[in-house]
């Protein structure tokens, strides 16, 4: 480092100590940069935010899965909610994009279309909802009723058919050692369970039509829910193409510097300049554990659900590195949500 750049140094960390520990008053700036600084800040975190949520979407992570099935079910329980027993993963990204869209404001024009988006997501969520309760109720339930009667009256007879079979065996093995009269009772029971076993096989096999009609079921909820979803896709689209139309027709606004306020000599005083309200140092890139995470391999690092961790790095698009209680190491991008991006 250059002797004018150790200066430079110098001077920062001395009017940093000065501003935090003697109350020096550091330069002020307008409201309408504290407004940009603002809504700047909210895009950055909901174009991260709705990128992690959209990568949930289209591969939901298991541990995050696990979480929302818990709180669901609380929900359930007190009554709030009727439901599979899980929030879908279109109705977290629809959450997150109204959110941040309402944060944003009515003028913002990315703010509207994210809650038109996120609004859609919700009802997709919905309809999604509908079909897991219909494929429930009239696929699954049905299917698990066959395995828990049927299958296991197969299983039950053929076990008890092989027992009666060795039975049979072994005393027919042992003729004039064994009464004739046991060896016939033998041999009765063994075709006594022989023709159960192929009453609840053939009753198995004569409910094909059912199963049939079971998979048909299925294939009609599934389409109905993709019309359903097409159809809100659909008027999406539109109302995001309309918002691209008015967007484009309206004349784009050019970044105009303001005129620079000149030092004044004359005044002696703890300020540096003449701007008005204070702004704090920018925080550090940051982001919270949504779930405990228990390092496995050389190099991760551990922490527990609310923890708040400072980002030094990102590794690749499924593991960050970042500093928490004086330790740095890696962990998953999917296990927390960021707060302040890199």
């Amino acid at each position: 480092m250059s002797v004018a750049g150790f200066k430079k140094q110098i001077y920062k960390a001395t009017q940093m100590m000065s501003e935090k520990v003697g109350g020096a008053e550091g330069t002020k700036l307008e409201e309408d940069f504290q407004e940009l600084l603002r809504k700047s800040d909210i895009t950055s975190k909901a174009v991260v935010d709705v990128m992690t949520k959209t990568s949930e979407y289209l591969q939901p992570n298991p541990a995050t899965r696990a979480k929302l099935t818990m709180l669901n079910t609380v929900s359930k329980i007190r009554g709030q909610d009727i439901n599979p027993g899980y929030l879908q993963p279109e109705g977290v990204l629809g959450d997150c994009m109204i959110k941040y869209g309402e944060e944003m404001g009515n003028n913002s024009n990315f703010g509207g279309a994210l809650k038109d988006f996120g609004d859609a997501m919700k009802r997709m969520a919905d309809v999604k909802d509908s079909l897991d309760i219909d494929v429930k109720h009239n696929f699954l339930d049905p299917l698990q009723a066959v395995a828990e009667k049927d299958i296991k009256d197969i299983q039950f007879h053929l076990k008890k058919l092989e027992g009666r079979r060795l039975d049979y065996d072994y005393k027919k093995k042992r003729q004039g050692k064994i009464p004739d009269e046991e060896i016939r009772q033998a041999l009765d029971k063994f075709h006594e369970s022989k023709e159960m076993a192929e009453r609840s096989m053939h009753n198995l096999l004569e409910t094909d039509v059912e199963q049939v009609s079971q998979l048909k079921f299925f294939v009609e909820s599934m389409l109905q829910y993709h019309r359903h979803a097409t159809g809100i896709l659909e008027d999406l689209q539109t109302e995001l193409t309309k918002r691209m139309d008015e967007a484009s027709a309206r004349p784009r606004r050019e970044y105009t510097p303001k005129p620079r306020p000149s030092f004044d000599y004359g005044e002696v005083n703890n300020s540096n300049g003449g701007y008005s309200p204070a702004v704090s140092s920018p925080p550090p890139p940051s982001c919270k554990a949504m779930f405990d995470f228990e390092p496995e391999n050389e190099g991760e690092l551990g922490f527990q659900e609310g923890d708040v961790i400072i980002l030094t790095n990102q590794i690749d698009e499924n593991w960050l590195e970042g500093t928490l209680h004086g330790k740095t190491g890696y962990f998953p991008i999917n296990y927390v949500q960021i707060l302040v991006p890199l």
